[in-house]
């Protein structure tokens, strides 16, 4: 699975697809149609989940929101799509509890947002635990760190969450599909598309060595995201749909909450602002600003934004400064709208996927999506490919979810027979072992097996981290950790709780280098502080 015997397959072999993107639409649709026998290529011009699929609030959710713009139907699927995520990926997808405050003077009255909360636990199909009303006062004893001098009542109701972070779970996706003979590599540019009898030629660079290479497909996916438009207009592909951008970012503070769960509000604008657990910190947003360029970021605008309303919502003991913020999170999010008409009520505007086909050249585009629906995005792309004549298998086994319950018995017994007590960085055997099934899967035995046999793979490198010496090693051998990015920020969430200067400070950064990238850590480590402007500002 090494990136250059990727690259080496992605230059020599031909496809039956090539999917060009790799956040959630690319990543699934690679799985499904690998899992199907294709032969498949998935490529990215950046990480795996390296935009906007890794600036997500992590939720798994049925879009209660939709409810008030009347898309019952889009509300009906979500949420049966988000109890198939509960219910395939029990360890990673969970349900967790929104604390909703109403406040005086609020558009709708706060027994009627109750009734829509009521009701969306029906469109649930009763999975979740019930809806409550919560008065002023049980609201307050609920959590202490709701301000409710302005709340009438409060509404208490579940969703889903992921529980590491986003783009970890794009990557099992994208792992997946490696293990079921994809090619597919990180930082490989498409920068043009020809089309021929045989199929698809796409110029491709590799971003890190400037290497340029053609990839061969008989069928193309567009999956780019924000960038789909972008890829169709080089594609010379016409369509129905376009995308409208919407940024919205996420501040990453110390933790505010002792309970594990999701404050909800409304912002000064009207929109939906969460306060949420991240790890052992806490995130809080966030914006809904139209954007025509996907590569844009935080501004301070966006900053004093967010941090106002965390003051004025929250009962603080301390006011929020920007010198409380961890980290920043930043996503342009792909918004599907049709033909060329008005979109000036874009803020109102769904996370709906649609999925485009032009027959004569046997191309596909996903526009829009959300983690929530990205098994339908799979089932979907895994149909209309069939209608180009190739011949997908039939389906033996589930191509998503957790290894089955034989196998995560089996990974727990054998993890309970450890005896990990003289190892004060692994706390608990427990508690350890679900950290490793939640993130590795199957992979998980491997790092039991290399902890019995070398004690120190349970020792942390980074002190401020939980990520073991052994998940590390599994990580330089199996997850095509290209940058050091790619680590910190997307395999695990590292750089989104722990500061900067700790990093910076920390000398078991520099062994977590050497373990990722041998004899080049020194430079690649170095090449981390020049591109990451965030982290860099707090260096001297």
């Amino acid at each position: 699975m090494q990136r250059d015997q990727q690259l080496e397959r992605l230059r020599s072999e031909t496809f039956d697809v090539c999917v060009v993107g790799a956040g959630i639409n690319g990543a699934v649709s690679a799985c499904v149609l690998a899992a199907r026998g294709l032969r498949v290529a998935l490529i990215d011009r950046g990480d795996f989940g390296g935009a906007t699929s890794s600036q997500s609030s992590n939720l798994a959710w049925g879009g209660i929101k939709y409810l008030e713009s009347g898309e019952v139907g889009l509300v009906w699927d979500l949420c049966d799509s988000r109890n198939e995520l509960n219910d395939s990926y029990p360890s990673t997808v969970r349900e967790i509890r929104f604390l909703t405050t109403l406040e005086r003077n609020f558009r709708k009255p706060a027994f009627v947002i109750y009734l829509g909360a009521l009701l969306y636990w029906a469109f649930g199909r009763f999975k979740t635990r019930a809806p409550a009303y919560l008065s002023r006062a049980a609201l307050k004893k609920r959590e202490p760190l709701i301000d409710v001098r302005d709340a009438v009542a409060g509404v208490e109701y579940s969703d889903c969450y992921l529980h590491d972070n986003d783009s970890r779970f794009v990557w099992n996706f994208v792992r997946s599909a490696l293990d079921r003979g994809a090619a597919a590599a990180n930082y490989v540019a498409a920068n043009a598309f020809r089309r021929n009898d045989e199929g698809w030629e796409i110029s491709a660079r590799d971003e890190e060595s400037g290497d340029s290479f053609d990839v061969r497909a008989k069928v193309l996916v567009n999956a780019c995201g924000p960038w789909v438009d972008e890829v169709n207009s080089a594609s010379k592909v016409s369509t129905d749909h376009r995308h409208v951008l919407s940024k919205g970012i996420h501040l990453v503070v110390d933790r505010m909450m002792n309970e594990r769960r999701i404050l909800a509000f409304f912002a000064s604008d009207g929109r939906l602002f969460f306060v949420m657990p991240m790890g052992p910190k806490t995130c809080i947003g966030t914006t809904d600003t139209r954007v025509e360029d996907p590569l844009t970021g935080v501004t301070e605008e966006d900053r004093d934004f967010v941090l106002a309303n965390a003051n004025e919502l929250l009962d603080l003991k301390q006011t929020l400064t920007r010198d409380d913020i961890i980290a920043e999170r930043c996503g342009v999010r792909p918004l599907a709208v049709t033909g060329s008409g008005s979109d000036s009520d874009w803020i109102s505007l769904s996370r709906k996927h649609a999925i485009e086909v032009d027959e004569s050249r046997a191309q596909i585009s996903i526009f829009g999506g959300k983690i929530t629906d990205c098994i339908n995005v799979g089932e979907e792309v895994a149909d209309l490919v069939a209608g180009f004549g190739l011949s997908l298998q039939t389906e033996s086994e589930r191509w998503f979810g957790e290894p089955d319950a034989n196998t995560r018995a089996r990974f727990f017994a054998e993890a309970s027979d450890m005896n990990l007590d003289a190892m004060a960085d692994a706390r608990s055997m427990e508690k350890l072992s679900k950290r490793f099934w939640r993130r590795y899967g199957a992979d998980a035995f491997g790092m039991l097996d290399a902890i019995r046999k070398d004690p120190r793979m349970a020792e942390r490198l980074v002190d401020e981290a939980e990520y073991l010496r052994c998940e590390i090693e599994h990580t330089a051998d199996k997850e095509m950790i290209t940058r050091l990015e790619d680590f910190l920020r997307r395999r695990s969430k590292i750089s989104l709780v722990v500061r900067a200067e700790s990093l910076e400070n920390d000398p078991g950064l520099l062994e977590l280098c050497r373990v990722l990238f041998g004899d080049d850590a020194e430079r690649r480590l170095q090449e981390y502080w020049r591109d990451n402007p965030v982290q860099a500002a707090s260096k001297p």
